[in-house]
């Protein structure tokens, strides 16, 4: 299947966030079953992130509250620059503003296939979701980087803000590819023994099944009311969520949190050719079907 201009053997990603940073493990990932690969997102220079504990597992999910730790765009460059795969690399980055976001994705645009801007993380103070919650940032952000690279450039979007919609317009018009959606929402846990929140950092992002009827209403609606693709991610862990996801208008989908296993990739992408057999169907033929069959 082709999506922004990019051939996928199957539309099941792992997401950003979870895993992705060794070319050993895109390696692997590909093996087992994955249509493309959104590695973690990547700065401008090394962080180190926030101190533990900086998860906290849910009986219907996680929080996280991992700070964006990851090694800076040069020294990823180096694990990245000699790895050879089938399958679309997606490089997620994050910034400050609009010249750092620039200057990363300059560095990475001849390493990898496609840029996904993390303007959604719900911890991760001047690098996060404010960024994505404001349309004119969005939009800046999102023109910047297209003018400044000739991959295509996808944008992911928080949950955490009165309309997507507004936002995800604002991708489109900055001339983003596609729109990734979502990213976690802020959440909290106190532990009632410490009598103060568990997280580090306090606040973290809800993750795994429980966000998935919110990850659903936002793609169904963004679907609706843009024109690009939409990556459909949030509480993916079968067959039948993803198929949710892409009649809902999902041209592809990523794998967050259940990919803890990583045969998760084979089983979705199998369950979802099944489907597609049993019902005489084309992939393409279900995105959207459920925002029309009303």
């Amino acid at each position: 299947m082709r999506v922004f201009e990019l051939e996928f053997p199957n539309p099941v990603l792992l997401a950003s966030g979870v895993l992705g940073i060794s070319s050993y493990l895109f390696k692997r990932i590909e093996k087992l079953g994955a249509g493309g690969i959104v590695t973690k997102s990547i700065g401008i220079l090394p962080k180190k992130g926030y101190e533990n504990p900086t998860i906290v597992e849910l009986d219907y999910g996680m929080i996280n509250a991992m700070g964006l730790p990851n090694p800076g765009v040069d020294h990823f460059l180096e694990e990245i620059k000699d790895v050879s795969l089938k399958i679309p690399l997606i490089v997620s980055i994050f910034g400050k503003n609009s010249e750092e976001f620039v200057k990363i994705a300059k560095k990475l645009e001849n390493y990898c296939d496609a840029l996904e801007l993390n303007l959604s993380c719900p911890h991760a103070d001047e690098y996060g979701m404010a960024i994505g919650q404001d349309e004119k940032i969005v939009y800046k952000i999102t023109k910047d980087v297209k003018k400044s690279v000739e991959i295509p450039v996808i944008v992911k979007l928080t949950p955490n803000v009165d309309d997507i919609i507004r936002i995800a317009r604002s991708a489109e018009n900055g001339g983003a590819d596609g729109i990734t959606a979502i990213n976690t929402l802020k959440a909290l846990a106190i532990d009632i023994d410490m009598e103060k929140p568990i997280l580090k950092n306090v606040y973290g992002g809800l993750s795994g099944r429980c966000i998935k009827p919110v990850a659903l209403r936002c793609v169904y609606d963004i679907y609706k009311n843009v024109k690009i693709p939409v990556i459909g991610v949030g509480g993916i862990s079968s067959a039948d969520d993803a198929i949710e996801f892409i009649m809902c208008g999902a041209s592809l989908v990523g794998i967050g949190s259940a990919a803890r296993d990583l045969n998760v990739f084979k089983d979705i992408s199998e369950g979802v050719e099944n489907f597609l057999k049993e019902k005489n169907y084309a992939l393409g033929e279900i995105i959207g079907k459920a925002t029309k069959n009303i």
